[in-house]
Protein backbone atom coordinates (compact mmCIF):
# COMPACT_ATOMS: atom_id res chain seq x y z
CA UNK A 1 0.00 0.00 0.00
CA UNK A 2 1.06 3.22 -0.94
CA UNK A 3 0.54 6.98 0.24
CA UNK A 4 0.35 9.69 -1.43
CA UNK A 5 0.05 13.44 -1.13
CA UNK A 6 -2.26 14.95 -3.47
CA UNK A 7 -1.94 18.57 -3.51
CA UNK A 8 -4.94 20.30 -4.76
CA UNK A 9 -7.29 19.41 -7.42
CA UNK A 10 -10.09 19.93 -9.67
CA UNK A 11 -13.60 20.16 -8.53
CA UNK A 12 -14.88 18.43 -11.09
CA UNK A 13 -14.86 14.41 -12.42
CA UNK A 14 -10.75 14.39 -11.34
CA UNK A 15 -11.58 15.18 -7.94
CA UNK A 16 -13.57 11.69 -7.79
CA UNK A 17 -11.86 9.72 -10.39
CA UNK A 18 -8.11 10.42 -8.47
CA UNK A 19 -9.62 9.19 -5.20
CA UNK A 20 -11.52 6.23 -6.73
CA UNK A 21 -8.23 5.10 -8.42
CA UNK A 22 -6.73 5.47 -4.87
CA UNK A 23 -8.93 3.45 -3.38
CA UNK A 24 -9.40 0.53 -5.73
CA UNK A 25 -5.46 0.27 -5.85
CA UNK A 26 -5.57 -0.15 -2.40
CA UNK A 27 -3.75 3.40 -1.57
CA UNK A 28 -4.34 6.08 -0.04
CA UNK A 29 -3.23 9.76 0.13
CA UNK A 30 -3.33 13.09 2.54
CA UNK A 31 -4.86 15.43 1.02
CA UNK A 32 -3.14 19.34 0.66
CA UNK A 33 -5.02 22.32 0.48
CA UNK A 34 -5.04 26.18 1.15
CA UNK A 35 -8.74 26.13 0.99
CA UNK A 36 -10.92 23.22 1.67
CA UNK A 37 -14.09 24.98 1.36
CA UNK A 38 -13.27 25.67 -2.15
CA UNK A 39 -13.95 21.28 -2.52
CA UNK A 40 -16.76 21.51 0.29
CA UNK A 41 -18.76 23.90 -1.79
CA UNK A 42 -19.11 21.51 -4.38
CA UNK A 43 -19.69 18.33 -2.92
CA UNK A 44 -22.39 15.97 -4.37
CA UNK A 45 -25.98 16.77 -2.17
CA UNK A 46 -25.99 14.82 0.73
CA UNK A 47 -22.62 13.36 0.28
CA UNK A 48 -19.30 13.59 1.70
CA UNK A 49 -16.77 14.92 -0.78
CA UNK A 50 -14.23 12.58 -2.41
CA UNK A 51 -11.34 14.32 -1.04
CA UNK A 52 -12.64 13.94 2.48
CA UNK A 53 -11.79 9.78 2.22
CA UNK A 54 -8.25 11.10 2.58
CA UNK A 55 -6.30 9.88 5.35
CA UNK A 56 -5.58 13.47 6.42
CA UNK A 57 -6.56 16.74 5.47
CA UNK A 58 -3.88 19.57 5.71
CA UNK A 59 -3.88 23.15 5.04
CA UNK A 60 -1.11 25.23 4.17
CA UNK A 61 -0.89 27.90 1.61
CA UNK A 62 -0.40 25.83 -1.47
CA UNK A 63 0.53 29.20 -3.26
CA UNK A 64 3.46 30.18 -1.19
CA UNK A 65 6.61 28.57 -3.37
CA UNK A 66 8.75 29.51 -0.96
CA UNK A 67 7.18 28.37 2.49
CA UNK A 68 5.64 25.14 1.00
CA UNK A 69 9.02 23.24 0.55
CA UNK A 70 9.55 23.10 4.34
CA UNK A 71 6.30 22.46 5.06
CA UNK A 72 6.08 19.17 3.29
CA UNK A 73 8.86 17.68 4.65
CA UNK A 74 7.77 18.27 8.10
CA UNK A 75 4.90 16.36 6.60
CA UNK A 76 6.93 13.73 5.16
CA UNK A 77 8.81 13.25 8.07
CA UNK A 78 6.04 12.64 10.29
CA UNK A 79 3.56 10.32 7.09
CA UNK A 80 6.03 9.30 4.71
CA UNK A 81 4.94 9.61 1.56
CA UNK A 82 5.31 7.48 -1.80
CA UNK A 83 4.45 9.96 -4.25
CA UNK A 84 3.29 12.99 -5.01
CA UNK A 85 -0.02 14.05 -7.62
CA UNK A 86 -2.37 16.65 -8.15
CA UNK A 87 -5.04 16.82 -10.89
CA UNK A 88 -5.45 20.82 -11.04
CA UNK A 89 -3.19 22.32 -13.84
CA UNK A 90 -2.76 25.13 -11.71
CA UNK A 91 -0.32 23.01 -9.22
CA UNK A 92 1.05 20.83 -11.91
CA UNK A 93 4.75 22.44 -11.33
CA UNK A 94 4.17 22.44 -7.48
CA UNK A 95 3.68 18.66 -6.95
CA UNK A 96 6.57 18.28 -9.74
CA UNK A 97 9.00 20.41 -7.28
CA UNK A 98 7.97 19.00 -4.30
CA UNK A 99 8.25 15.55 -5.63
CA UNK A 100 11.72 16.52 -7.25
CA UNK A 101 12.62 18.61 -3.29
CA UNK A 102 11.42 14.70 -1.45
CA UNK A 103 13.56 12.61 -3.71
CA UNK A 104 10.04 10.77 -4.68
CA UNK A 105 8.91 9.50 -8.69
CA UNK A 106 7.78 12.25 -11.18
CA UNK A 107 8.25 13.53 -13.93
CA UNK A 108 11.01 16.47 -13.98
CA UNK A 109 10.31 20.21 -12.28
CA UNK A 110 11.63 21.70 -15.57
CA UNK A 111 9.54 19.59 -18.41
CA UNK A 112 6.42 20.11 -16.51
CA UNK A 113 7.28 23.93 -16.29
CA UNK A 114 8.14 23.73 -19.44
CA UNK A 115 4.83 21.93 -20.11
CA UNK A 116 2.56 24.19 -18.80
CA UNK A 117 3.66 27.77 -19.63
CA UNK A 118 2.47 27.80 -23.48
CA UNK A 119 5.37 30.67 -24.11
CA UNK A 120 8.29 27.82 -22.97
CA UNK A 121 6.30 24.98 -25.00
CA UNK A 122 6.91 27.07 -28.04
CA UNK A 123 9.90 27.98 -27.54
CA UNK A 124 11.32 23.96 -26.92
CA UNK A 125 9.19 22.85 -29.56
CA UNK A 126 10.67 25.41 -31.61
CA UNK A 127 14.49 24.89 -30.62
CA UNK A 128 13.73 21.20 -31.11
CA UNK A 129 12.91 21.66 -34.35
CA UNK A 130 9.64 20.43 -34.57
CA UNK A 131 7.32 22.69 -37.04
CA UNK A 132 5.04 24.80 -35.43
CA UNK A 133 2.93 28.47 -36.03
CA UNK A 134 4.60 31.44 -35.98
CA UNK A 135 4.26 33.15 -32.90
CA UNK A 136 5.46 36.05 -30.64
CA UNK A 137 5.66 36.99 -26.99
CA UNK A 138 4.25 40.42 -26.16
CA UNK A 139 5.09 42.03 -23.11
CA UNK A 140 2.68 45.01 -23.44
CA UNK A 141 -0.12 46.62 -26.37
CA UNK A 142 2.73 48.01 -28.41
CA UNK A 143 4.62 44.44 -28.68
CA UNK A 144 1.24 43.08 -29.13
CA UNK A 145 -0.08 45.00 -31.94
CA UNK A 146 3.49 45.19 -33.71
CA UNK A 147 3.70 41.22 -33.71
CA UNK A 148 0.57 41.07 -35.23
CA UNK A 149 1.10 43.08 -37.95
CA UNK A 150 4.54 40.93 -38.85
CA UNK A 151 2.54 37.63 -37.97
CA UNK A 152 -0.52 38.89 -40.09
CA UNK A 153 -4.34 37.82 -39.30
CA UNK A 154 -6.08 35.69 -38.52
CA UNK A 155 -4.11 34.96 -35.33
CA UNK A 156 -4.57 33.54 -31.55
CA UNK A 157 -4.02 35.63 -28.45
CA UNK A 158 -3.80 33.34 -25.41
CA UNK A 159 -2.75 33.29 -22.13
CA UNK A 160 0.56 31.75 -21.19
CA UNK A 161 -0.54 30.18 -17.77
CA UNK A 162 -4.36 29.97 -18.33
CA UNK A 163 -6.18 26.66 -18.65
CA UNK A 164 -9.86 25.65 -19.43
CA UNK A 165 -9.62 27.68 -22.84
CA UNK A 166 -9.98 30.72 -21.04
CA UNK A 167 -9.26 34.21 -22.75
CA UNK A 168 -8.11 32.29 -25.73
CA UNK A 169 -9.66 34.22 -28.83
CA UNK A 170 -9.69 34.26 -32.12
CA UNK A 171 -8.47 37.75 -33.51
CA UNK A 172 -9.25 38.91 -37.64
CA UNK A 173 -7.95 42.38 -36.97
CA UNK A 174 -6.11 45.30 -34.95
CA UNK A 175 -9.56 46.46 -33.09
CA UNK A 176 -10.48 42.68 -31.90
CA UNK A 177 -6.92 42.24 -30.74
CA UNK A 178 -7.36 45.19 -28.28
CA UNK A 179 -10.72 43.83 -27.46
CA UNK A 180 -9.40 40.67 -26.39
CA UNK A 181 -6.06 41.82 -24.91
CA UNK A 182 -7.57 44.18 -22.66
CA UNK A 183 -10.10 41.36 -21.38
CA UNK A 184 -7.31 39.43 -20.36
CA UNK A 185 -5.46 42.39 -18.68
CA UNK A 186 -8.61 42.23 -16.53
CA UNK A 187 -8.27 39.02 -15.64
CA UNK A 188 -4.72 39.46 -13.19
CA UNK A 189 -4.84 36.44 -10.92
CA UNK A 190 -6.43 33.08 -11.00
CA UNK A 191 -9.01 31.16 -10.02
CA UNK A 192 -7.03 29.66 -7.31
CA UNK A 193 -5.12 33.33 -6.18
CA UNK A 194 -1.89 32.78 -8.05
CA UNK A 195 -1.32 36.18 -9.84
CA UNK A 196 -0.90 35.57 -13.54
CA UNK A 197 1.90 36.39 -16.04
CA UNK A 198 0.76 39.70 -17.73
CA UNK A 199 2.78 38.47 -20.86
CA UNK A 200 0.45 37.27 -23.83
CA UNK A 201 1.33 34.82 -26.79
CA UNK A 202 -0.06 35.54 -30.64
CA UNK A 203 0.42 32.55 -32.81
CA UNK A 204 -0.77 32.54 -36.31
CA UNK A 205 -4.21 30.32 -36.88
CA UNK A 206 -3.79 27.16 -37.54
CA UNK A 207 -6.54 25.63 -39.42
CA UNK A 208 -7.85 21.65 -39.52
CA UNK A 209 -9.35 19.46 -37.24
CA UNK A 210 -8.32 19.05 -34.22
CA UNK A 211 -7.31 15.89 -32.21
CA UNK A 212 -5.37 14.71 -29.07
CA UNK A 213 -2.99 11.99 -28.48
CA UNK A 214 -3.45 10.27 -25.01
CA UNK A 215 0.16 8.77 -23.60
CA UNK A 216 1.50 7.77 -20.43
CA UNK A 217 5.33 7.91 -20.54
CA UNK A 218 7.02 5.63 -18.27
CA UNK A 219 10.99 4.22 -18.16
CA UNK A 220 11.52 6.89 -20.65
CA UNK A 221 9.00 5.41 -23.29
CA UNK A 222 5.71 6.79 -24.21
CA UNK A 223 2.91 4.31 -24.32
CA UNK A 224 0.36 5.41 -26.73
CA UNK A 225 -3.24 4.70 -25.48
CA UNK A 226 -4.85 6.22 -28.41
CA UNK A 227 -6.54 9.38 -30.17
CA UNK A 228 -9.19 11.39 -29.20
CA UNK A 229 -11.14 13.94 -31.72
CA UNK A 230 -12.30 17.34 -30.65
CA UNK A 231 -15.48 19.63 -31.92
CA UNK A 232 -15.07 23.22 -31.69
CA UNK A 233 -17.46 26.09 -31.36
CA UNK A 234 -18.14 29.45 -29.61
CA UNK A 235 -16.32 31.69 -31.65
CA UNK A 236 -14.07 33.57 -31.54
CA UNK A 237 -13.62 31.73 -28.43
CA UNK A 238 -12.33 28.30 -28.11
CA UNK A 239 -15.16 26.11 -26.43
CA UNK A 240 -14.70 22.32 -26.21
CA UNK A 241 -18.27 21.11 -27.63
CA UNK A 242 -17.39 17.66 -27.49
CA UNK A 243 -15.23 14.50 -27.80
CA UNK A 244 -14.94 10.56 -29.41
CA UNK A 245 -12.60 8.20 -28.52
CA UNK A 246 -11.36 6.98 -30.89
CA UNK A 247 -11.18 9.58 -33.64
CA UNK A 248 -12.42 8.54 -36.79
CA UNK A 249 -9.08 9.70 -38.98
CA UNK A 250 -7.55 7.42 -41.44
CA UNK A 251 -4.70 5.70 -40.59
CA UNK A 252 -2.17 7.96 -41.76
CA UNK A 253 -3.50 10.47 -40.02
CA UNK A 254 -3.55 8.71 -37.19
CA UNK A 255 0.13 8.22 -36.97
CA UNK A 256 1.38 11.53 -37.74
CA UNK A 257 -0.17 12.29 -35.05
CA UNK A 258 1.18 9.93 -32.55
CA UNK A 259 4.57 10.46 -34.16
CA UNK A 260 4.06 14.39 -33.50
CA UNK A 261 2.55 13.39 -29.40
CA UNK A 262 6.15 11.51 -29.38
CA UNK A 263 8.34 14.31 -30.18
CA UNK A 264 6.98 16.70 -28.51
CA UNK A 265 7.37 14.98 -25.06
CA UNK A 266 10.77 14.19 -26.28
CA UNK A 267 11.54 17.68 -26.90
CA UNK A 268 10.06 18.84 -23.52
CA UNK A 269 12.14 15.75 -21.81
CA UNK A 270 8.37 14.66 -20.11
CA UNK A 271 8.96 11.50 -18.55
CA UNK A 272 6.73 9.63 -15.31
CA UNK A 273 3.49 11.47 -16.49
CA UNK A 274 0.60 10.93 -17.75
CA UNK A 275 0.17 13.60 -21.04
CA UNK A 276 -2.47 15.23 -22.93
CA UNK A 277 -1.46 16.49 -26.09
CA UNK A 278 -3.21 18.72 -28.56
CA UNK A 279 -2.80 18.95 -32.23
CA UNK A 280 -3.99 20.03 -35.53
CA UNK A 281 -4.02 18.83 -38.47
CA UNK A 282 -3.49 21.13 -40.76
CA UNK A 283 -2.88 20.92 -44.79
CA UNK A 284 0.89 21.05 -43.95
CA UNK A 285 1.05 18.51 -41.06
CA UNK A 286 0.48 17.77 -38.01
CA UNK A 287 0.74 21.36 -35.45
CA UNK A 288 1.15 21.54 -31.98
CA UNK A 289 -1.27 23.46 -29.60
CA UNK A 290 -0.48 22.09 -26.51
CA UNK A 291 1.22 19.67 -24.43
CA UNK A 292 -0.66 18.98 -20.98
CA UNK A 293 1.15 16.80 -18.57
CA UNK A 294 -1.86 15.58 -16.74
CA UNK A 295 -4.36 13.28 -17.70
CA UNK A 296 -7.03 14.52 -20.36
CA UNK A 297 -10.04 16.61 -18.98
CA UNK A 298 -13.52 16.64 -20.10
CA UNK A 299 -14.40 13.33 -19.01
CA UNK A 300 -11.93 11.88 -21.67
CA UNK A 301 -10.80 9.49 -19.23
CA UNK A 302 -13.79 8.07 -19.37
CA UNK A 303 -14.48 8.07 -22.72
CA UNK A 304 -11.24 5.55 -23.17
CA UNK A 305 -11.68 3.59 -20.47
CA UNK A 306 -15.68 2.83 -21.43
CA UNK A 307 -13.99 1.57 -25.09
CA UNK A 308 -10.56 0.53 -23.76
CA UNK A 309 -11.05 -0.62 -20.32
CA UNK A 310 -7.56 1.37 -19.46
CA UNK A 311 -7.87 3.84 -16.25
CA UNK A 312 -6.21 6.87 -17.07
CA UNK A 313 -6.70 8.11 -13.75
CA UNK A 314 -5.38 4.71 -12.47
CA UNK A 315 -2.30 5.16 -14.30
CA UNK A 316 -1.46 8.75 -13.12
CA UNK A 317 -1.69 7.32 -9.90
CA UNK A 318 0.79 3.97 -10.85
CA UNK A 319 3.24 6.91 -12.19
CA UNK A 320 3.38 9.31 -9.49
CA UNK A 321 4.42 6.18 -7.21
CA UNK A 322 7.29 4.77 -9.81
CA UNK A 323 5.04 1.96 -10.77
CA UNK A 324 4.62 0.24 -13.97
CA UNK A 325 1.09 1.58 -15.14
CA UNK A 326 -1.70 -1.39 -16.64
CA UNK A 327 -2.29 -0.43 -19.81
CA UNK A 328 -3.77 -3.88 -21.34
CA UNK A 329 -7.03 -3.59 -23.00
CA UNK A 330 -9.82 -5.18 -22.14
CA UNK A 331 -13.11 -6.30 -23.59
CA UNK A 332 -15.94 -3.70 -22.89
CA UNK A 333 -18.41 -4.30 -25.52
CA UNK A 334 -18.21 -0.77 -26.86
CA UNK A 335 -16.31 0.29 -30.14
CA UNK A 336 -16.02 4.11 -29.38
CA UNK A 337 -17.76 6.32 -26.87
CA UNK A 338 -18.51 9.97 -26.90
CA UNK A 339 -19.52 13.10 -25.50
CA UNK A 340 -20.92 16.38 -25.71
CA UNK A 341 -22.06 19.32 -23.71
CA UNK A 342 -24.82 21.67 -23.02
CA UNK A 343 -22.78 25.08 -24.17
CA UNK A 344 -25.12 28.14 -22.92
CA UNK A 345 -25.18 31.06 -25.49
CA UNK A 346 -27.22 33.74 -23.53
CA UNK A 347 -27.12 35.05 -19.66
CA UNK A 348 -29.40 34.47 -16.90
CA UNK A 349 -30.94 31.98 -14.90
CA UNK A 350 -31.73 28.15 -15.74
CA UNK A 351 -35.55 27.65 -15.21
CA UNK A 352 -35.49 23.94 -16.72
CA UNK A 353 -33.57 21.69 -19.31
CA UNK A 354 -36.57 20.12 -20.93
CA UNK A 355 -36.03 16.86 -22.87
CA UNK A 356 -34.23 15.15 -20.30
CA UNK A 357 -36.48 12.32 -19.56
CA UNK A 358 -35.81 11.29 -23.25
CA UNK A 359 -32.25 11.25 -23.21
CA UNK A 360 -32.56 9.44 -19.99
CA UNK A 361 -34.24 6.41 -21.27
CA UNK A 362 -32.19 6.19 -24.73
CA UNK A 363 -30.43 3.33 -25.86
CA UNK A 364 -26.57 3.65 -25.62
CA UNK A 365 -26.62 6.45 -23.16
CA UNK A 366 -23.58 6.45 -20.58
CA UNK A 367 -23.77 9.61 -18.41
CA UNK A 368 -25.97 12.45 -18.28
CA UNK A 369 -25.32 15.00 -15.89
CA UNK A 370 -27.42 18.10 -15.74
CA UNK A 371 -27.26 21.66 -14.20
CA UNK A 372 -29.41 22.35 -11.69
CA UNK A 373 -32.97 24.73 -12.20
CA UNK A 374 -31.91 28.11 -10.62
CA UNK A 375 -28.22 27.72 -11.57
CA UNK A 376 -27.04 31.24 -12.64
CA UNK A 377 -26.40 31.14 -16.81
CA UNK A 378 -23.33 32.68 -18.80
CA UNK A 379 -22.87 32.99 -22.26
CA UNK A 380 -20.00 30.60 -22.76
CA UNK A 381 -16.52 32.18 -23.27
CA UNK A 382 -14.51 28.92 -21.98
CA UNK A 383 -14.90 25.47 -20.95
CA UNK A 384 -16.27 26.79 -17.59
CA UNK A 385 -19.70 27.39 -18.46
CA UNK A 386 -21.26 24.20 -19.26
CA UNK A 387 -25.09 23.35 -18.64
CA UNK A 388 -24.26 19.36 -18.49
CA UNK A 389 -23.23 17.21 -20.87
CA UNK A 390 -24.61 13.79 -22.65
CA UNK A 391 -22.31 10.41 -22.63
CA UNK A 392 -23.18 7.30 -24.68
CA UNK A 393 -21.52 4.90 -26.65
CA UNK A 394 -21.23 2.33 -30.06
CA UNK A 395 -21.03 -1.36 -29.49
CA UNK A 396 -20.68 -1.84 -33.76
CA UNK A 397 -18.15 1.08 -35.16
CA UNK A 398 -17.34 4.78 -34.82
CA UNK A 399 -21.25 6.23 -34.51
CA UNK A 400 -21.10 7.36 -30.83
CA UNK A 401 -20.65 10.96 -32.09
CA UNK A 402 -24.14 10.78 -33.89
CA UNK A 403 -25.71 9.10 -31.31
CA UNK A 404 -24.24 11.77 -28.63
CA UNK A 405 -25.17 14.68 -31.29
CA UNK A 406 -28.95 13.20 -32.08
CA UNK A 407 -29.44 13.24 -27.68
CA UNK A 408 -28.32 16.58 -27.31
CA UNK A 409 -30.96 17.84 -29.78
CA UNK A 410 -33.19 16.93 -27.54
CA UNK A 411 -32.08 18.68 -25.01
CA UNK A 412 -33.56 22.21 -24.57
CA UNK A 413 -32.55 24.76 -22.20
CA UNK A 414 -35.12 27.32 -20.77
CA UNK A 415 -32.73 30.36 -19.80
CA UNK A 416 -35.00 33.48 -18.25
CA UNK A 417 -33.10 36.83 -18.10
CA UNK A 418 -32.41 37.98 -14.37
Amino acid sequence: MAHLLMVESWVGSMSRLLPRSIREAGHEFTFLTRDLHHYLRSAPEGAAHPLLAARHVLTTETNDTEALPSFVERAHELLRFDGVITSCDYYLRTAARIAGRLGLPGPAPEAVENACRKDATRRVLAEAGLPGPRFAVCADWAEAADAAREIGYPLVLKPVDLCAGMFVRRVDDEPALAHAYRALAGFPVNARGQRRDPVVLLEELLEGPEVSVETVSYGGTAHVVGVTDKSVGGAPAFIETGHMFPAALPPADTEAAVDTARLALKALGLDGVVAHTEIKLTADGPRVVEVNPRPAGNRITELIRHVTGIDLAAACVDVAIGREPDLRRRPTGLSSAAIGFLVPDTDGALEAIDGAGTVRAADGLLELQLADAGKAVKAAGSNNEYLGHVMAGDAQGLGARDRVEALLAELRPRVVAR
